[in-house]
């Protein structure tokens, strides 16, 4: 018998299994009379699925992958789950009726259609998942207004642009007042590194950030800087900002997670311990507040904070990023497209780390950007770019010569 409050809301997390949804349920775990979880979706970790799935009770399971839900179907035999597999039942669950949140975590590309899915349904979006964004904004943002969904920005960096700004903020309008934002980047694991000393990097370095525990793909999107580019897109579409108004700033600390300047010359910023629970909390329970499990922010402890400008010549990821925002339309989808096969490539080993921004940068000389009209020209942007770095991944490589 279910015992929870009627007024207890119901939640959908797609990638329950990664860092962005243990910690949602981490936090979850916290407000059992607020919160159920309704469902949970993953790509192919079926063990970790099946351990939430014992512990909260979702109505639903879901994995792309057939042959890991065939494992957890076969484990949870007899229990009140339904488990489902493939990517249109994330499209499915994401729209269930009797879960008014959805938090979106699938990490990629992958994410984008469960993503419009919730949008389509006029869910309260909790979005951690930027490549949709990036790859889909101005699409992803008229559907948000079309269908009256609610989106918050789950990113550290964005989440804390949206605390510091009036409470009246429509998503995709620019705020009235505001001069510019300044996204924070702790400048990753290499930030001292010698040039020299790149060409050797593993993706055990990579992936071993210094402030935050994230997935393998977004760690060494951070190595990069390109994450901080792609939060650079990001932060233009959903706060209606001009490229030149969002500014990178590198903050190794990473206690300060983001700031608002105004014209009048004020400087609001958001401070916290480097911890994913402080945005999903907020974003969870806002207007309100809720206990996240985060210990307070100790600042006579932690000293001083050190703010820098960012190396674009060691970081080229970044400038690509940057271009590509000033070349809007589809350049930000080839953009990601181009960074999610390198960054593929380096992690199984078989690209160089200093050749990730030469694939990139490649692929998006030879990109010409149209209009991001609908699902079909964004799907079909991406696909060119993937194939685009196949082709440079295999001429950095030798293959076929």
């Amino acid at each position: 018998m279910n015992t929870q409050p009627a007024d207890c809301q119901g939640l959908v997390i797609l990638g329950s299994t990664g860092s962005i949804g243990t910690s949602t349920l981490d936090v979850v775990s916290r407000h059992p009379a607020r919160y159920r979880v309704v469902a949970l979706a993953a790509m192919q970790n079926w063990q970790l699925l099946l351990e939430q799935c014992l512990r909260f009770k979702p109505a639903y399971a879901v994995l792309i992958d057939e042959a890991a839900a065939e494992h957890l179907r076969h484990s949870l035999a007899g229990s009140p789950t339904r488990v489902l597999s493939g990517v249109a039942a994330l499209d499915d669950i994401a729209a269930l009726p009797e879960a008014p949140l959805v938090m979106a975590a699938i990490v990629g590309a992958a994410g984008l259609s469960s993503t419009l899915s919730a949008i389509r349904a006029g869910k309260r979006l909790l979005l951690a998942n930027k490549e949709s964004l990036v790859m889909a904004g101005p699409l992803v943002m008229r559907e948000v207004a079309r269908c009256g969904a609610t989106l918050l920005p789950i990113d550290s960096e964005h989440n804390a642009i949206f605390q510091c700004l009036p409470a009246s903020v429509v998503p995709g309008r620019a705020p009235l007042g505001v001069k510019r934002v300044l996204l924070t980047a702790s400048g990753g694991p290499f930030l001292r590194l010698a040039n020299s000393e790149f060409a050797h990097v593993t993706p055990a370095q990579a992936c071993a950030h210094p402030k935050w525990v994230m997935g393998r793909k977004i760690s060494v999107d951070s190595a990069t800087l390109m994450n901080k580019g792609l939060e650079l897109i990001e932060a233009q579409l959903l706060f209606g900002l001009a490229t030149s108004q969002v500014e990178v700033l590198v903050h190794p600390e990473s206690l300060v997670h983001s700031l608002v300047e105004y014209i009048d010359g004020s400087l609001l910023a958001q401070l916290g311990n480097p911890d994913m629970r402080v945005p999903i909390a907020h974003a969870l329970a806002w207007p309100s507040r809720i206990e996240s499990g985060v210990e307070s922010l100790d600042l006579v402890r932690r000293g001083v904070l050190n703010f820098e400008a960012p190396d674009y010549e060691r970081f080229p990821c970044l400038q690509l990023a940057i271009d590509a925002a000033h070349c809007g339309a589809t350049a930000p989808t080839a953009l990601n497209a181009a960074n999610e096969v390198a960054v593929q490539a380096f992690l199984e080993n078989r690209l160089n780390f200093k050749d990730i921004p030469v694939v990139i940068s490649d692929v998006m000389a030879r990109h010409t950007a149209s209009a991001v009209d609908d699902v079909d020209a964004i799907l079909a942007a991406d696909a060119w770019a993937r194939g685009q770095a196949q082709r440079v991944l295999q001429s950095l490589l030798g293959v076929g010569a």
